[in-house]
This record gives structure tokens, C-alpha cells and sequence, in this order.
């Protein structure tokens, strides 16, 4: 095993703990089966300073995705069915607004977020599927486009994986998955029941940073009720490892699963362009042609809650990185900590977007307000010729890296465009999400100042 020096990435982990008020945060690195890195920073709780450690408790979010998606691929193994089969041969009262040929939408749509339906209301309340049917079959909302045209998250219709794990089991889905991937993996502190929760001890305590009061807020675990399909377990970076063994090859002595890496394999096939050099697939995000690797992960966010895990098959490296804040730049950690583990400079990102000098009136374009109703609104804006974004609370400065594509600054994070005609866009893909244009308003209605809105 390489002597690995991660003295830089701690430095620069405890510099992103300082800049983004997390409270805690845990990372754990293997190797060909083996803990080569793991590490607690912080404190689980601000109370009582209890510290993080691997074992520490935390909420994983959609991270869960990938774990719901290994069972569909087990399902398809055993035969029971098949990823190209239409939803509604599972879910027969499977119905959407809007879509008369719901034999157009199959299993693989689900898994990829490419079903065509926008991000939806949360519906946390419903905590059965039939319910959540019904909620599909009666909500209004406007369709994207058609099945595998558009990519945008969308976790009311991820659900309904579940709902077909459950009408071919017989089984409750939190427990075939407990019994299919947690116990089998020795995934002793992982759960999807919050009582459960309650009974462990060193469980970390989910906070929100208030911009009003600067302080750390502590909020509740979500009950989350259907979502839990795409969102529920609670977990530690010791379990996720265990988890990740799975995918690249290494089994402990109890898993007896049939499904091996070759069977997961299909798990990260690109199926969707999400980034500029990144694909979405089943549950897994890949990055090809990493330093000649393959970058394969998954985050997730929730209120106090922000995740990442994944792994370099070529490699046979695992890891992962949790914490109990909200909205932290987790996916920053857990890339830095695979650059170190690889030997590469720590600063090393995915992709680079590139600078394109936009016009004024190609920048007029994007300006305008955008909006799901999972996420609220982003409201880009042209001050003078800066153009900058607002959404959840907060401005960001952008620039431009393509005719479609706006950039954060100081995340180098993408916004993506679709243009229905050359004039404006009519949605922006941004966080993973269809971001659907509104109506335009005179701006000096919304900000009486030398700002404009086009």
C-alpha cells in the first residue's frame, strides 16, 4: 500500500469547515478491501461537543438512490422483471397528466430521472404508494418533454421504484432492502427507521446555518414518508464503505448476493449528460476519462444533511464523506480526498468549464425567473453587464462558459439552458433540476434600481 500524505487534505477540509459553518464531518477512504483513511472533524452535536468519528450516525439523502437502484438490478437478475419494461406493467393505475402512451415510460426512465415529469411539490405526508399514484395521476403540472428527452430529478417518480420492489416481493421496501444490501454487507449502523435511530448512540445532530442570526439552527430528522425510497437511510462512512466493496469487487464473507461487479456495472453506463464531461445512470453519476479512470458517485442533501459517496472501479478505491450540515460543498471533500488517495493534485476537478465571451445581448437572454416547485425559484439578473443569480436566500456571481451555459464563480458549478427558439430559454438546468422559465415582469417592479429584466 502507497504512503499516502493526507496532512494537505486536512488542511484544506478544515479550511471549507471554518468558511462553510459545518459543524461535523467524517471521511473514510479504502483500497482493495482495505480502511486506508478515516477520520472525524467537528462534533456531531454543538450541545454537548460530542466528536465525530467514522462510526458517527448521519443522514446519507440520495445516496439511498443507488441502493434502491441495486435492488431493481437484482430483481432484473432474477429474472422478475426487466429495466425497458413499462411502469405500468407493475403499476397498472400508473397514470400522468398529459401523457396518453404511458407504455412509454419504463423502469429505465425511473432510474434515470428521464420519465419527462418536472420536479413536483413534496407530498412528505403520503406513506403509501397508492397514495402517491394518485398524487401523480391528479396534481397539475406541465410536462417536460417526452420519455428520455430531458434529464431532471424528479423523486416523485424515483418512488414508484419502490412501490414496484414492493407489489413483486410482498415485502415492505424498507425491509427488502434492509435484508437484500444492509444485512448482508454487515451494515450494522445503517437504518431507515428514525425509532431505530433514536436507540443508537454517537448519532449526529442535522443543523442549518441561519444568514440572519450566523448561527448553527438545529432542525429535525425528515419523516420523509414515500421519499425514503430516494432518500431515507441513515448511515456511517464505515457502512458506505462496506456498501462500495460491492461495486468493485471486493464481498465480505456473509454477502450472498447473486450480483456481482458485472451485474452493478450497469448501475454507471452514461446514459444522460448531466455536466460537461459527466453521465446519469442508475442511481450513479460517471465522470469517463478521469487521469485515464472513471469517476463513479452520488450525493445527497437534506435539511441538515449533506452527503457524497463513490468509487474508482479501475482502482478498486472507495469512498465516502458525510455531514450535518446543510448545503456544504461535500462533493469539494469527497473529490479532494480521491485526488489524494490517487496521488493527484488535490485541486483537480472534474471538468473545466471554459471562459466564452458572451455579448451584452446574449447575456439579456438568460435573464429572467426560473422555477420548480420541489425547490423554489432562481432568479438570474443583469447588473450593468454582470450577470448574477439568486436562489435560496443567496447571490452568486456568474460567468459565462458556453452560448446555453452560465457558471457560479466560486463554484465553478454549471447552469445549463434550453432553448426552444434563439431568443430565450424556456427552463435551466441547475442542482439537477428543470428549472422552467416564468413570464417575464418588468423588473423595476422587483428591484427599483439600475437592474433590468428582459
Amino acid at each position: 500500500m502507497q504512503n499516502i500524505n493526507w496532512n494537505l487534505f486536512e488542511d484544506h477540509l478544515q479550511t471549507l469547515i471554518k468558511k462553510e459553518n459545518i459543524p461535523g464531518a467524517a471521511v473514510a477512504v479504502a483500497q482493495n478491501g482495505e480502511i486506508i483513511y478515516q477520520k472525524g472533524f467537528g462534533v456531531s452535536d454543538i450541545i454537548t461537543k460530542q466528536p465525530v468519528t467514522p462510526d458517527t450516525i448521519f443522514g446519507i439523502a440520495s445516496i439511498t438512490k443507488s441502493f434502491t437502484a441495486m435492488v431493481i438490478m437484482q430483481l432484473a437478475k432474477q429474472g422478475m422483471l426487466s429495466v425497458n419494461d413499462p411502469v405500468t406493467n407493475y403499476l397498472p393505475e400508473f397514470k400522468v397528466r398529459g401523457r396518453e402512451d404511458l407504455n412509454s415510460i419504463k423502469i429505465h426512465h425511473l432510474l434515470t430521472h428521464t420519465t419527462g415529469l418536472p420536479p413536483m411539490k413534496r407530498r412528505e405526508g403520503l406513506n403509501k404508494f397508492d397514495e402517491h399514484l394518485e398524487y401523480l395521476a391528479t396534481e397539475q403540472y406541465e410536462l417536460l418533454g417526452k420519455p428520455g428527452e430531458y434529464f431532471s430529478y424528479c423523486n416523485d417518480t424515483f418512488l414508484l421504484l419502490g412501490a414496484i420492489i414492493e407489489r413483486l416481493t410482498g415485502r415492505l421496501f424498507r425491509r427488502y432492502v434492509t435484508e437484500q444490501v444492509l444485512t448482508p454487507l454487515n451494515m450494522n449502523r445503517s437504518t431507515f427507521s428514525l425509532e431505530e435511530v433514536s436507540k443508537f448512540h454517537n448519532v449526529s445532530v442535522p443543523y442549518e446555518w441561519n444568514v440572519e442570526t450566523e448561527k448553527l439552527e438545529c432542525c429535525s430528522w425528515p419523516a420523509l414518508g414515500n421519499y425514503e425510497v430516494g432518500g431515507g437511510i441513515r448511515s456511517t462512512v464505515i457502512d458506505l464503505l462496506k456498501y462500495g466493496h460491492r461495486f468493485v469487487g471486493n464481498r465480505s464473507s456473509n454477502d450472498t448476493s447473486i450480483l456481482n461487479k458485472e451485474d452493478l456495472r450497469e448501475m454507471w453506463n452514461p446514459v444522460h449528460r448531466v455536466g460537461r464531461n459527466s453521465f446519469y445512470g442508475y442511481g450513479l453519476k460517471m465522470t469517463p476519462h478521469y487521469s485515464n479512470l472513471t469517476l463513479v458517485e452520488h450525493g445527497g442533501s437534506q435539511p441538515g444533511v449533506s452527503s457524497h459517496f463513490g468509487f474508482v472501479p479501475e482502482k478498486q478505491l472507495v469512498a465516502a464523506v458525510l455531514t450535518n450540515g446543510s448545503a456544504v460543498s461535500v462533493s469539494e471533500i469527497w473529490l479532494a480526498a480521491i485526488n489524494t488517495a490517487l496521488g493527484l493534485p488535490i485541486e483537480k476537478k472534474r471538468s473545466i468549464e471554459p471562459h466564452y465571451e458572451a455579448s451584452l445581448q446574449e447575456l439579456q437572454r438568460f435573464v429572467g425567473t426560473y422555477r420548480t416547485e420541489e425547490q423554489g425559484e432562481l432568479t438570474i439578473l443583469l447588473d450593468e453587464d454582470t450577470l448574477k443569480a439568486e436562489s435560496g436566500g443567496r447571490q452568486f456571481d456568474l460567468r459565462a462558459s458556453g452560448a446555453d451555459t452560465l457558471v457560479i464563480k466560486n463554484k465553478d458549478e454549471p447552469i445549463r439552458f434550453f432553448f426552444k427558439n434563439r431568443n430565450q430559454p424556456w427552463a435551466a438546468l441547475f442542482g439537477s433540476r428543470m428549472y422552467r422559465r416564468l413570464e417575464s415582469c418588468s423588473f423595476k417592479e422587483v428591484y427599483p434600481s439600475k437592474r433590468r429584466t428582459f
